[in-house]
C-alpha cells in the first residue's frame, strides 16, 4: 500500500535529517580522535626532561607544551600584568616577566604565576619580585591571536598574551613563544605557579552519542508514523 503524499514528505525529511545527524556524529568522533592524538603529544612532551629554551624547536607548533628551562636575569622594569585572572574562584592577576639571556638581544617572556588582586588588575609588583637571577622551569606556550591593543591606564597591564599587546610595551625582541612556570604553588615567596596543562577528551564523545541518537529518533519516528497510517486504513 502506497503512503500518502504528506507521509512521503515527512519520511523524506526524516531520512535526510538522519543522514545529516549521522555525519555530524562521525565528525564529532573525528574531533575526538584529533583530541586524543593531541593529548598523547602533550603527555609525551610533559614526560620529557627539561631542555634549555635554546634547544626547543624553532617551529611554534613543535615547541608547544615542551618542558624547558630558562636561565638569565629578570627585567622587572618591563614586567607585564595580565588582568582578570581567577584562581579557585578568587580574582587576581598573572605576572609576565621578560628574562634577558646573556649573549642574546631576544628576551624570553615567563608567566611567573598568579597572585590575588581585589579588582583583578592592580597589585604591588615589587612585593612579588623573586630576585634578579632567573632559573625557571615550565612549558612552552603560544601567544593568543592578535587583537586590538589593550587600552589601560597602566601601561604594564594587558588582558591577554597577544604579541601585538606585548611588542608595543617591550623595547626589544621577544621569543616566538613564552614559558609558563610550573612548580610549588604554596610558596608565598613567589606567585602561585600553574600546573601542567590538564588533559581531557572534551565533550566530543557525548556530542557524537547525541547526534547518533537524533538520527535513530528520526528513523524510528518515521517508521512509527508509517505504521500508524497503515493501521488506520
Amino acid at each position: 500500500m502506497s503512503m500518502s503524499r504528506p507521509i512521503q514528505v515527512f519520511c523524506g525529511f526524516a531520512v535526510v535529517a538522519a543522514v545529516l545527524f549521522t555525519r555530524l556524529g562521525f565528525w564529532q568522533l573525528s574531533r575526538l580522535s584529533e583530541r586524543q592524538a593531541h593529548n598523547a603529544m602533550v603527555l609525551d612532551h610533559q614526560l620529557e626532561s627539561p631542555a634549555p629554551f635554546s634547544a626547543l624547536p624553532p617551529d611554534t607548533a613543535q615547541a608547544h607544551y615542551r618542558i624547558a628551562s630558562v636561565v638569565g636575569r629578570f627585567d622587572y622594569d618591563h614586567e607585564l600584568i595580565i588582568s582578570g585572572r581567577t584562581r579557585r574562584g578568587s580574582p587576581g592577576v598573572e605576572f609576565v616577566t621578560p628574562v634577558r639571556v646573556a649573549g642574546s638581544d631576544t628576551a624570553i617572556l615567563v608567566n611567573r604565576g598568579w597572585v590575588y588582586s581585589p579588582d583583578a588588575q592592580f597589585v604591588e609588583r615589587a612585593r612579588w619580585r623573586e630576585g634578579d637571577s632567573a632559573h625557571v622551569t615550565g612549558y612552552a606556550e603560544l601567544y593568543s591571536a592578535d587583537t586590538n591593543v589593550t587600552n589601560a591606564k597602566d601601561t604594564h597591564v594587558i588582558r591577554r598574551m597577544s604579541r601585538r599587546d606585548i611588542t608595543v610595551r617591550i623595547p626589544y625582541p621577544v621569543a616566538n613563544f613564552y614559558i609558563v612556570a610550573v612548580g610549588d604553588t604554596a610558596d608565598l615567596t613567589h606567585p602561585a605557579r600553574r600546573g601542567l596543562p590538564a588533559l581531557d577528551e572534551g565533550s566530543h564523545r557525548g556530542y557524537a552519542f547525541q547526534w547518533f541518537s537524533f538520527a535513530a529518533i528520526a528513523l524510528i519516528g518515521a517508521g512509527i508514523v508509517v505504521r500508524r497510517e497503515r493501521l488506520s486504513v
